[in-house]
């Protein structure tokens, strides 16, 4: 951001950025500490990441309010708009991640006292911690307008999607072979497709920085690589 000759514009754009970073990091706990709730089956932690989410939310409110009174008192243009706009669409995409970590929290208190298979839940600390460093680098790409890492994690997408796939098909054998996985397996499956969602936000805020840098929009299809629906399809004919 350059320096204005109204300092208390640059004080309006400071105090965006600054309640983002605030919003990004608690993010990134409340995966994080959802995640680990799944993995050590801890009910009390994913109760407190339920009630957590609700601070993401005021910072989102917050970031709106801030956003609507900055474009009506400064009128921004160009990049000062841009600067706007992206920190109402990445808050955007933050509450959301919030929301998907707060359900996998919730899959954990419907799973509290449940039998728990062994080793079913290492594929999602896989595809978790992909997830999370895909996080981790967008949000500092933002802070450092830093094109070429948001387009680093862009194109890391399909990764996540691929090891969802193969997780999706682990599962679902799991399921197959005895009946008695069928819950847990279930639950599972909803926690890996939120953390998988988490990821696709992640790209969304990537997509977001490069907006922000160059002042248009990345035209190049997603790298996708979701193929549950076919999957499901394949399953269910056999």
């Amino acid at each position: 951001m350059t320096d204005h000759i109204v300092s208390s514009f640059d004080a309006d754009l400071k105090e965006l950025g600054d309640k983002l970073a605030e919003m990004g990091g608690l993010c990134e706990k409340l995966v994080a500490e959802s995640v680990d709730a799944l993995l050590q089956r801890d009910t009390p932690l994913a109760r407190r990441v339920i009630e957590w989410d609700r601070s993401i939310d005021r910072l989102q409110h917050d970031i709106e309010d801030g956003a609507i009174r900055t474009i009506a008192r400064r009128a921004p243009v160009a990049v000062d708009l841009r600067e706007v706009v992206a920190a109402l669409r990445i808050a955007n995409d933050l509450e959301r991640i919030g929301d998907l970590a707060k359900n996998i929290a919730k899959r954990v208190v419907a799973l509290d006292g449940q039998l728990q298979p062994p080793k079913l839940a290492g594929g999602v600390a896989h595809i978790a911690d992909l997830t999370l460093g895909q996080l981790k680098d967008v949000l500092d790409a933002y802070t450092r307008r830093d094109e070429a890492r948001a387009i680093e994690v862009w194109n890391r997408d399909g990764d996540i999607d691929a090891l969802y796939n193969s997780l999706f098909r682990e599962l679902l054998t799991y399921m197959m072979e005895d009946p008695r996985n069928i819950g847990f397996c279930t639950h599972l499956l909803f926690c890996a497709k939120n953390i998988e969602r988490i990821g696709d936000h992640a790209t969304n805020v990537a997509e977001t920085v490069y907006y922000l840098v160059n002042g248009v929009s990345l035209t190049d299809e997603r790298p996708k690589q979701d193929l549950t629906s076919t999957t499901t399809i394949e399953f269910g004919q056999r």
